[in-house]
């Protein structure tokens, strides 16, 4: 027989991790790296020092071992409907925040972003089961919605206050798609929280109140006083609580974009690019993710939950049954138009927005603005950027911009001193910036200076 394989560390079980001390977490996850000691000291470099801030950094995850810095930017004198902000952007990478900034600069010299919310209704489903007859199903619905109301009065009564609470509730018929099954469509208002835990606890209810009121109908058959809860969740996808956001100046505001073409010319070219990524899938999803550079980055950076955000974004650009570009141009009466229309369901109370203290700070940068104005202001964003990108790749390419942003990264992975840094970027100045180009550069200056 052969040698028995030694076990190795990456093969060990960590037992009971979540009940191991913070120290002891970090100890054990050590042990899988090659020099655990310098792992131990970089994860404890970005701990706060303040013990009271750290420990609420580890509540909001679990097993959490140290804290994952990303850069917090901003992007000022952005106009949306008159009013100016200076817009925190939370993103790692290059050019974005440049992006945005010069966008919001270009257009704040032709009136600004103009913005508005066309609602701000959200979703939640209880998915059931019911084997009983469906016109006995459907012809309990007023009785139905009048209990489910009744179960859930004390968890709505605060929000009905502030303007907000259960909008409407519907039965939805799926079993022609799948047996026996339907579901609980309700639609919810939360005011200025997102409201996942407001509307999750609500269709929760629901689903008890639901299953007790079948049990309660002593007159059907004991086959059709049965409900089945399979699930109750809210929905991500939000098409009813939707922004639009929109750019627009005469044609010859746009002379002098490219050197060779005229203002018209340029409109053309652009409205040609973006109309493209309605008919590509392949351009349409990179031309989506340059919309999603500039809302994930507010949306980060005032606390809310980007997964969702882009979950429910990319669904919407294929509401039509197939996906594409969530943006569009108009070119009318001498006047170029670009313009935005996207889901996105935000808050400014509750949740990380209100414990993450520089999700606090961002709000107050942009003036503690209700949830409404915030989907304006991620939304401002998401056209800034993708205005900025498709401007480029229709006129000098994207890449000349880019790297140059890029520049700083590249000296540091090579270890650049300061003094090289500063001549690398006079020599950069007007040269293409490759990874290839700066490490030539690197390496020809380093001889120089040990001749």
């Amino acid at each position: 027989m052969g040698e028995e394989r030694p076990t190795r560390k990456r093969d060990r079980i960590i037992k009971g991790f979540s009940k191991l001390l913070k120290e002891d977490k970090l100890k054990a996850v050590s042990e899988y790296i090659e020099n655990p000691g310098e792992f131990i000291a970089l994860l404890k470099s970005f701990w706060y020092s303040d013990a009271e801030k750290q420990r609420q950094f580890d509540e909001f995850s679990e097993n959490t071992i140290s804290n994952f810095h990303i850069p917090y930017g901003v992007s000022p004198n952005v106009m949306i409907n008159g009013k100016r902000y200076v817009v925190p952007m939370v993103i790692e990478e290059s050019s974005v925040v440049a992006a945005a900034s010069a966008a919001a600069k270009f257009w704040g010299d032709r009136g600004g972003f103009h913005a508005e919310v066309v609602d701000t209704q959200k979703v939640g489903q209880v998915h059931f089961c019911y084997k009983g007859k469906k016109e006995t199903l459907f012809s309990f619905l007023p009785e139905i919605k009048k209990t489910l109301r009744d179960a859930t009065r004390s968890l709505t009564e605060k929000m009905e206050k502030r303007g907000g609470g259960i909008i409407d509730i519907q039965l939805v018929d799926f079993t022609d798609k799948l047996p026996d099954y339907y579901q609980l469509r309700v639609t919810f208002g939360t005011c200025d929280s997102m409201g996942a835990n407001f509307i999750n606890t609500c269709l929760e209810t629901f689903a008890h109140a639901l299953q007790d009121f079948f049990l309660r109908q002593n007159q059907l058959p004991e086959n059709e006083r049965h409900v089945e809860i399979v699930m109750s969740i809210l929905s991500n996808y939000t098409p009813e609580c939707r922004v639009k956001v929109w750019v627009e100046c005469p044609l010859y505001d746009l002379d002098g974009i490219d050197e060779h073409l005229d203002g018209k010319a340029f409109a053309e070219k652009f409205k040609k690019a973006v109309d493209i990524a309605h008919i590509d899938v392949y351009r349409a999803t990179t031309h989506n993710k340059g919309i999603y550079n500039g809302i994930d980055a507010v949306v980060i950076a005032t606390g809310n939950d980007f997964r969702a955000t882009e979950a429910a974004g990319h669904s919407y650009a294929a509401r039509n049954g197939q996906y594409e570009s969530l943006s569009s141009v108009e070119i009318n009466d001498g006047m170029f138009k670009f313009m935005l229309e996207v889901p996105m369901a935000l808050g400014t109370v509750g949740g990380l927005t209100s414990l993450h203290p520089l999700a606090k700070e961002s709000l107050e940068l942009l003036g503690n603005p209700s949830a409404p104005e915030l989907m304006m202001i991620a939304a401002t964003m998401g056209l800034a950027n993708n205005y900025a990108a498709v401007k480029s790749l229709t006129t000098k390419g994207i890449q000349q911009g880019h790297m140059k942003m890029h520049l700083a990264n590249i000296l540091n992975q090579m270890n650049a001193t300061d003094e090289e840094k500063t001549a690398a970027l006079v020599h950069f100045k007007d040269v293409t910036v490759t990874y290839a180009g700066v490490e030539e550069f690197l390496k020809v200056k380093r001889l120089k200076v040990k001749s």
